[in-house]
């Protein structure tokens, strides 16, 4: 996820007049009497929604030697419930003109709706029944184990970019979850049962550990006895407390990983350095590093993409990750693609020369003030976008930041100076605290 809106939003470049994200989006909470949090953001601009279900768990809660349990939970919730059969949720949304999907973090899982708002009532009808009547058949959660086993080997194993970033985050991650890959590793998944989805569920979906977001054409007033009709009625159960661990922030190594692999037909470098997040920050450096992603790698005005790309043409791409919505530590991470006249070596040669450059002189109120104007136009593409919007709000929500995050988001971007994005890179951008990848044709 990048920036403030993930990779989901588009950037819009140069200035445009600044808004008030709290005022724009008019975001709406409650929360009903067995405990499940509900954001609505209304448009009436639209007579559509998008409607969500975040639950507050996801891959980095999962015990040790069950990894991918979320996941394969994730996939489970399609395959029927007492009152519903199998496929039938997504069938019943599609004849309806609308469209569903699900996804897994590290630090939740969601389930989303599009529709139009006459629908609404059969999306929230069908998504709070699945929230209590799931029903896991054993041959169904064998069958979908194989498909996700399948998924795997499609996605990762059998693809070297991803393998060689798996690995990069294990190295990267050493003492915590995320360093575990979000689908699970293989020997892991295959050894996965139908009654460790069962507990999975059992557990977890539960309304006081779910929020709920619906954006688009409703008021508060309309949503709240619609949700205390679908979801008021679920009982809450005691889910376990979440037990973050830290990763270690000292003591660090620079750690090189290497892959050769004959499907690669160009080389690719990247690098990861560990990073706090807003939950893990406490330097007040997660808004610089907003910025210095902008800055130095995320966009193509950014010095890297015109340095590399541009001026001297050794790179046919550059990008950049920095995420601050995460329960624990986030990374900052540079990609680059060398050019036929370049190789890997020449690459990294040259970025870590203007990351030097950065940490050494800064950068300009010129790339400060620009990086601001983008960042905030991002806000008036978020407000017309009703699935942006939902999943911007559920994310804030399950890492327990809060809806302030986005009242104070245009305030505290306002306010970074040229020096905290210098002291930021200098915290931060330390080559012993990062993983380096080299993925290489072989032969």
């Amino acid at each position: 996820m990048k920036k403030i809106f993930s990779f989901i939003i588009i950037i819009l470049l140069g200035f445009y007049p600044k808004v008030s994200i709290a005022k724009s989006f008019g975001a709406k909470g409650f929360t009903l009497d067995n405990g499940m949090q509900v954001v609505v953001i209304p448009n009436t601009k639209v007579s559509a929604v998008s409607h969500m279900v975040w639950y507050k768990i996801g891959a980095v809660d999962e015990p040790l030697g069950k990894s991918g349990i979320a996941h394969f939970l994730e996939h489970l919730m399609f395959k029927g419930t007492t009152r519903y059969g199998k496929g039938e949720f997504s069938k019943t949304i599609a004849k309806s003109g609308g469209d569903d999907n699900a996804f897994t973090g590290y630090d939740y899982t969601a389930y989303f709706q599009n529709i139009s708002r006459d629908k609404l009532e059969l999306v929230m009808d069908m998504e709070s029944d699945r929230m209590e009547n799931l029903i896991l058949d054993e041959k169904e959660v064998l069958t979908e184990r194989d498909v996700i086993l399948e998924e795997r080997s499609a996605r990762v194993d059998n693809k070297p970019s991803s393998v060689i970033a798996e690995q990069m985050r294990a190295a990267l991650y050493r003492n915590h979850p995320y360093g575990t890959p979000l689908i699970g590793w293989r020997h892991e998944i295959a050894a996965l049962t139908p009654e460790d989805a069962q507990n999975w569920y059992d557990k977890y979906y539960a309304p006081n550990n779910a929020v709920l977001v619906v954006s688009g054409d409703i008021t508060e007033k309309e949503l709240k006895p619609l949700a205390e009709k679908y979801y008021g009625k679920i009982k809450t159960k005691k889910t376990p407390q979440r037990i973050m661990v830290s990763e270690p922030t000292d003591n660090f190594a620079a750690i090189n990983i290497s892959l050769a692999d004959e499907k690669v037909t160009r080389p690719e470098w990247s690098r990861y350095y560990i990073a706090p997040s807003l939950n893990t920050d406490e330097k007040g450096m997660t808004y610089p590093l907003v910025l210095l992603s902008y800055i130095l790698a995320e966009s193509d005005t950014g010095r890297l993409y015109q340095n590399l790309v541009v001026e001297q043409e050794i790179a046919v791409s550059v990008s950049g990750y920095y995420n601050d919505l995460q329960l624990g530590e986030s990374f900052f991470g540079i990609y680059a693609i060398p050019s036929d006249k370049s190789n890997i070596e020449q690459i990294e040669k040259e970025i870590e020369k203007q990351i030097e450059n950065i940490k050494q002189n800064g950068v300009t109120e010129d790339e400060l003030k620009r990086a601001k104007n983008a960042l905030i136009a991002e806000t008036i593409y978020a407000r017309e976008d009703l699935k942006t919007l939902a999943y911007l709000y559920g994310q804030m929500m399950a890492t327990g930041v809060g809806m302030e995050y986005a009242d104070n988001w245009e305030k505290n971007i306002e306010k970074v100076t040229a020096k905290q994005v210098q002291d930021a890179a200098m915290e931060v951008l330390q080559i012993d605290r990062s993983v380096t990848g080299y993925l290489t044709p072989k032969g």
